[in-house]
């Protein structure tokens, strides 16, 4: 397991309190342009900043924990061929119900 030495950033703060994030830091919140960031400040008064992509409402259901661990284990098994070909879907159906069996 490699250990990564924790670096400081620094911005500065311009007028209308607007701070632009070293890139570095963006990457590592996983950000991008119109994505919106939290923060948290503790009792001690530390920020914890965090970031929070937005889906459209519509693509919402496709970022459920729950769905994103099928598409992790679809993923999974595409990449190490344990794929399986159909010549329709009503074979497709068929090994499926039989599969719940």
């Amino acid at each position: 397991m490699s250990v990564r030495k924790a670096r400081r950033r620094r911005a500065v703060m311009r007028r209308k309190n607007q701070v632009t994030l070293p890139r570095e830091v963006a990457e590592a919140l996983h950000i991008r342009e119109g994505d919106e960031v939290e923060f948290d400040v503790t009792e001690s008064g530390q920020v914890v900043l965090r970031g929070m992509a937005s889906a459209p409402a519509g693509q919402a259901w496709f970022w459920d924990p729950e769905w994103q661990r099928g598409e992790r284990e679809a993923s999974e098994q595409i990449a190490t061929g344990r794929t399986e070909e159909f010549e329709g879907a009503e074979s497709m159906f068929d090994a499926l119900e039989e599969e719940a069996r």
